[in-house]
């Protein structure tokens, strides 16, 4: 994973960074973080995602909108973000499907 850019972002920064297959970029807005995330989540980028969200004092928004492919674990990890308060937005519906399964 690598930091593509950072550039001012209304009263925050956003964060561009990228995997081979995963792109994450980070909005600060207001009381909350937005981790707009787009391409393939792997297994392998849970590591990461994970230390993004605790280590950011906000109150994290997963913004799937531009996600075209997810593992298993990776809709597991979902399912756990959301009963830990992660709230997850613009979800596809079949990976919303998913998460209710598990």
């Amino acid at each position: 994973m690598r930091i593509l850019s950072e550039w001012p972002f209304g009263s925050g920064t956003g964060l561009a960074i990228s995997s081979l297959m995963l792109k994450i970029q980070r909005f600060a807005s207001g009381q909350s973080v937005i981790f707009a995330l787009s391409g393939r989540i792997e297994t392998e980028n849970l590591v990461q995602l994970e230390a993004l969200i605790k280590t950011d004092l906000k109150r994290a928004v997963l913004d799937l909108q531009e996600v075209n492919l997810v593992s298993r674990e990776v809709v597991r990890f979902l399912a756990q973000c959301e009963d830990d308060g992660i709230k997850i937005q613009n979800c596809p519906p079949y990976i919303r499907e998913w998460i209710a399964r598990e």
